[in-house]
């Protein structure tokens, strides 16, 4: 079976869960389950810690994993991305307080404070900055005001907790993260990771796009497909009047209403738009 470690609380659980769901999986229904074996699809999950889940993977422990860049990067573990999962996007950032700092570099000698100890020690080897790194746990924001460190190196979404403590953000993003199926680096892909790839796929495909259906005479045919080019080609089928075609097509679903009336305008007509449950690309 294969060993699919998932994040079991905090930012990224529910939507993981849900994203394998969509994609055919059997997924707890109590939060207190740490393991759920899904025979069916000759597949076992392990809900952990979003932050252990990276050395979990990259000791072969399990097979692969659902967890934040930022975390599987801060393990610094012999582990790979496989695939971006396009939800719990989030940047991670240096800020201090207001006018303090206006660049990375005048961080050198400086104290930095971060919950990410392993990912940020790196990005300052990089640009030969030599700082002291503070590990902390938690409630990063406060460690300037309380003197145990001179700058911070977070996780920000809104800023809005850096602005209640007095501090703003500077220098260029450290990171952008996102959640991610990973996998152990340099050995065999295990059984089952090709479906569980396809699978995840299909979901996001499905995410992205809507079928669109719309009837249109022939002669613009043409003009039409330029609209809705699909993955490939729209499907084109013959309907009773023969000066006169159905089209189908999947289009990005935040363009549906745009290509919607570019279609109309163009001579298009009974334009209809679907959801799309599942897929295989």
């Amino acid at each position: 079976m294969l060993r699919v470690a998932v994040p079991n609380k905090g930012a990224l659980s529910e939507a993981a869960s849900s994203m394998l769901a969509e994609a055919g999986y059997r997924q707890r229904r109590d939060s207190r389950e740490l393991v759920l074996v899904d025979p069916e699809n000759e597949i076992e999950f392990f809900f952990l810690r979003p932050r252990d889940i990276a050395v979990y993977v990259g000791s072969g422990t399990l097979d692969v994993g659902i967890t934040g860049r930022d975390l599987f990067l801060d393990a610094q573990v012999k582990a790979e991305e496989l695939l971006q999962l396009g939800f719990g996007a989030s940047t991670f950032r240096f800020a201090g307080p207001v006018a303090d700092f206006s660049s990375v570099a005048q961080l050198e000698g400086k104290r930095v404070a971060t919950s990410y100890e392993g990912l940020l020690k790196d990005y300052l080897a990089e640009r030969g900055i030599t700082a002291a790194v503070v590990r902390l746990d938690g409630a990063v924001e406060s460690s300037v005001r309380l003197g145990v460190a001179d700058a911070i190196a977070d996780v920000v979404e809104t800023g809005n907790t850096l602005r209640a403590a007095g501090m703003e953000i500077f220098g260029d993003p450290i990171l952008k993260s996102e959640a991610v199926l990973i996998g152990r680096a340099g050995v065999e892909p295990p059984a089952g990771l090709d479906v569980l790839l396809r699978r995840l796929q299909g979901v996001l495909v499905a995410r992205q796009y809507v079928m669109m259906d719309y009837d249109i005479r022939k002669d613009l045919v043409d003009e039409a497909a330029a609209l809705t080019p699909g993955l490939e080609s729209p499907t084109v089928s013959p309907l009773r009047d023969s000066d006169w075609v159905a089209v189908r097509s999947m289009v990005r679903r935040n363009q549906t209403n745009r290509v919607m009336d570019e279609l109309y305008e163009l001579g298009a007509r009974a334009i209809l738009v679907s959801t799309i449950h599942a897929c295989r690309i």
